[in-house]
Parts: C-alpha cells; sequence; structure tokens
C-alpha cells in the first residue's frame, strides 16, 4: 500500500534546474503551469533525482496531488519512476495515491528500497507511511516531529505533521502545525483546504474559520474544481446546502471529467430530500468515473434510498455492486466489495435484517482476509480479523446474544494490543457500548461510546441516545443537534439522521 534494487552504484542528486533547455520549455507549455507557485513549488525540502523528466512529472503530480486530481497525480508519479527508477520518493507518492492496496504495498516497498539513495526528507516521511501501515502511530508521530525539528522551514514537512496529528485527533497541535506551514507560505492552496477541513471535521469545530480558509483557497484557484469542491463543503458544514450544490455545479462545469463533483452535488441533493436529482448525479459520476470511481460511487446511490426510508431497496443495490464487480474493470474490486458489504452489515444491523446481515458477514469475512493476505503485514491481518470481530459482536448483541458480543469485545481487545495507536481500541469501546446499550445500562453504555469514534455520527447518536437514557437529556439535545446537522453523507448517518432532526426538538427538557 519489489523487485530488488539494481546492484551498480549511481550517483543520484538534488537537482536544481535553471531557466532555459528544454526543462523550462516543457514546464511553459503546460497550461496548468500558472498553479505550481501555490502548488508544487511550495517544497523547501530536497527532492532526489537525476533525471530532469522525472522532476517534470513529480512536480505535476505534487501539484495535482494538492488540488485534489488524484488519479492524475497518480499517472504523473508513475511516469517520474518510469523515468527515473531509483526515484524512491515518487515511489512513495505512488503508494500515497495507490489505487489498488497492492499498488500501495508494492511501491511502498520500492520507495525503502531506493531510499538510500533519497534525502533525509525524503527517508522519514517514507518510514512515516511505513510506521502508519504498521499501526505504530506514536512511532509515525516521532518520526514526523524529528521531520520538522530538521527541516523547520519546509512548509510540507509541517504538513506531513498535521497530517499525524489529525489521524490522532489531536486537532489543536495540528491546526498549530498547518499555521507554522501558512506562516512560511501563505499562498499555499492545500495548507488553507487542510486547515479548513480540520475546522470542519475535528473538535472543536468552527465552521466560520473553515470558510475563511476554503474562501482563500478559492481566491488562489478561482478556476480549479477542486477550490469549489472543499468551499461546496464548508458551506454543506454550515448548512446552507443550495449554496454548496451552487459550488459543486460550478466545479464540475470547470471539469466535466471530474466525476467526484457529480457526486458531491449528489450529496447536496441527498440531503435537500432531492432523491431522483441526486440519484441523476450519481449516475452521471459513474459513467464519467475513472480508476475505483465507478465502484465507489455506487454505495452513496445507495444511501439515497436510506435517506427516502428505504433500507431494503439500499440493501439490494448493494449487493447487485458486490455481484457485479468483479466484471467491472476497476483497479480495487476488493475493496469495493468491502465498502458495500460494510454498508449492508451497518444497515441490517441497524434494521435487524437477520437474513442480509447474515449474507452480508458470510461474504464480507473471506474477502478481508483476502485483503490480509495480499497485504502480508501483521497489523494490517490484525486490524481485518478485528473488523469481522466487530461486526459479529455487533450483530450478537443487536439479537440480544451479550455473551457472544462480549466475547468479540475481548478478541478485538487482544487483536489490537501489539498495535502502538491511541485510538486502537475505539470498536471495542464501542462493541461493549452496544452491548450495554441494548440492556438498558445507559450510564455504563455512554460512558464506552464516549471513548469511541465519535467523529462518525452514527456512534455519536448512540451516545446521544445513552445519554438521554441515563437522564442527561439536555446534553443529549446537544448531541443530537450535532448529528443531525452534520450534512456529510455517511450509511449510518443516512439511517439516523432522521430521528436525529427530531430528537433535536423532542428533547427540551
Amino acid at each position: 500500500m519489489q523487485y530488488l534494487r539494481h546492484a551498480s552504484v549511481r550517483a543520484v542528486l538534488a537537482v536544481v534546474f535553471a531557466s532555459g533547455g528544454w526543462y523550462a520549455g516543457a514546464r511553459a507549455q503546460d497550461p496548468r503551469s500558472a498553479l505550481d507557485p501555490i502548488t508544487s513549488a511550495v517544497m523547501q525540502h530536497p527532492i532526489t533525482t537525476s533525471s530532469a523528466a522525472a522532476r517534470d512529472h513529480f512536480l505535476r503530480g505534487q501539484r495535482e496531488l494538492d488540488l485534489t486530481r488524484f488519479i492524475d497525480a497518480n499517472a504523473h508519479f508513475k511516469q517520474a519512476v518510469a523515468a527515473d527508477p531509483d526515484f524512491a520518493f515518487a515511489y512513495l507518492s505512488i503508494a500515497n495515491t495507490a489505487n489498488s492496496l497492492a499498488e500501495f504495498k508494492s511501491n511502498l516497498a520500492l520507495a525503502e528500497q531506493h531510499a538510500g539513495g533519497a534525502s533525509e526528507a525524503e527517508r522519514l516521511q517514507i518510514q512515516m507511511v511505513r510506521k502508519g501501515f504498521d499501526q505504530d502511530l506514536a512511532g509515525q508521530l516521532a518520526l514526523g516531529q524529528q521531520l520538522v525539528q530538521k527541516y523547520p522551514d519546509s512548509p510540507r514537512a509541517w504538513l506531513a505533521l498535521a497530517g499525524v496529528q489529525i489521524g490522532l485527533n489531536r486537532n489543536e497541535e495540528a491546526r498549530a502545525s498547518i499555521a507554522k506551514a501558512l506562516a512560511l507560505a501563505p499562498r499555499m492552496f492545500v495548507a488553507h483546504t487542510t486547515l479548513g477541513f480540520s475546522y470542519v471535521f475535528g473538535e472543536p469545530r468552527d465552521f466560520t474559520k473553515a470558510l475563511e480558509h476554503m474562501q482563500q483557497a478559492e481566491n488562489l484557484a478561482p478556476d480549479e474544481p477542486g477550490a469549489h469542491m472543499s468551499l461546496g463543503d464548508a458551506y454543506r458544514a454550515r448548512r446552507n446546502l443550495e449554496k454548496a450544490r451552487e459550488e459543486y455545479a460550478r466545479g464540475h462545469e470547470l471539469n466535466p471529467r471530474d466525476a467526484v463533483l457529480l457526486v458531491k452535488r449528489g450529496h447536496a441533493n441527498s440531503l435537500l430530500g432531492n432523491y431522483a436529482a441526486a440519484r441523476a448525479d450519481y449516475d452521471s459520476a459513474i459513467a464519467v468515473g475513472r480508476a475505483n470511481e465507478k465502484a465507489a460511487y455506487v454505495p452513496f446511490r445507495a444511501n439515497v434510498s436510506v435517506f427516502a426510508g428505504e433500507p431494503a431497496a439500499a440493501i439490494d443495490e448493494l449487493n447487485r455492486l458486490v455481484a457485479s464487480v468483479d466484471g467491472m474493470g476497476v483497479p480495487d474490486p476488493k475493496a469495493a466489495k468491502v465498502a458495500a458489504l460494510g454498508s449492508v452489515a451497518v444497515i441490517a444491523i441497524h434494521t435487524r435484517n437477520q437474513s442480509a446481515v447474515e449474507q452480508a458477514l458470510k461474504q464480507l469475512a473471506p474477502v478481508l482476509m483476502q485483503q490480509a493476505d495480499e497485504a502480508a503485514n501483521p497489523a494490517f491481518r490484525r486490524g481485518q480479523e478485528a473488523i469481522i470481530a466487530y461486526f459479529e459482536g455487533w450483530w450478537a448483541a443487536r439479537r440480544g446474544d451479550y455473551a457472544a458480543a462480549q466475547r468479540q469485545a475481548e478478541r478485538i481487545s487482544q487483536l489490537l494490543a501489539p498495535d502502538k495507536n491511541p485510538r486502537k481500541l475505539e470498536p471495542m469501546h464501542q462493541l461493549e457500548g452496544f452491548i450495554a446499550l441494548y440492556q438498558g445500562k445507559y450510564g455504563e453504555a455512554a460512558a464506552h461510546f464516549r471513548q469511541g469514534n465519535l467523529l462518525d455520527p452514527y456512534i455519536k447518536y448512540q451516545l446521544a441516545v445513552a445519554t438521554e437514557g441515563a437522564g442527561d437529556v439536555a446534553q443529549a439535545k446537544q448531541l443530537y443537534r450535532e448529528v443531525a446537522e452534520y450534512n456529510f453523507n455517511a450509511v449510518g448517518f443516512a439511517l439516523v439522521r432522521r430521528d436525529a432532526q427530531q430528537k433535536a426538538v423532542a428533547s427540551t427538557p
């Protein structure tokens, strides 16, 4: 998420190009090069390659990555390593934009294989990705801190550290790191959008600051679809769905090949209750989608039925995807199956659809273990087994077999014990929360849900139910309101949104 390096020793240089010559001409002919000053030109740490062509493609890929054009970025990074097969940092960038688990794993291995010729900044970032794959987030954080100590003037270093801090829910620290990146490079597009998304999704949220940073990004690149996508997301957070839809439509007009903007417009229409328009948007996105997009967007289309109160129709649509995805020509059909079957399991457990749950879990477990075999990583395998235990335990609790559910909670704890990740036990606490909630042990349930992943609106909703059951109606109302106003598309949110909206009003003391 290899092959042996050629035995010959060659000098790998961090090349700095002067103006003139074929390289400068090639850049000048790139119609998107006007965006370089706010994207790929902002680096301030060495990029190690002796090939002008490789460096050119790497920088073009970095620009597209900053602008959320991930598929285009991946293609440029692959051209970079084609021009320089020893370009370690470009292999890492392929891994970070990979279209499949196999692509991620093989390119991370190639980055490590060629790291001896890379700069220290590049090597540290390669090691950070490896630590993340190994579920050693503590080690990843230490490497990120080392990166900014050695390269304090690099905005990229500070953003790399912020990414780890966001993953750890250390949001204030992450925002401070992003602020340092912006102090070094006030016009860095991706720093503004990253900080904006931190304020949208991370606690404490601040939708006003989120909008300000997304507007700054849009001012930097007003003709870039990704700027309008980010701005639309900020408007969604502020519950201005019509304005969000306008921004998504504007972004799609700027690049009709960009399926993501159609999906985003579909999200806005789903939340507005315009279900026919939402399905049409998703159909259009699937039609123009590239790489994994044709399969990845089907679950969002299925969510329309969940928002509309028709969960069985969503299950049918998701099951059709599972049955057909192997013939769709997408790079990673197993990931699509996992996403679809996971959604089926969530819907079916929530609605107590026994046959659908059991069929989904029967299909899901083998695919998860196939991925584990492909990854060949002990931490990844433990994580896959923990997913299986979580769903099996949740379904056991839902049907009242609390002893079986408790055994699965204990299994999750045992499986994830070796991980150096302070968030590792969130799924165990969520399962313990369900076990307690379904038995009416509201205080115990609330205590566990508070230690779950509260970025998931479905879990926050369960915390609200437990909190209300425990007698704190005012706090429950606040939680219901936060869920009701979430406005981002996830299957769990689609299941509880209507109830949360009603309870946010009805729970007044």
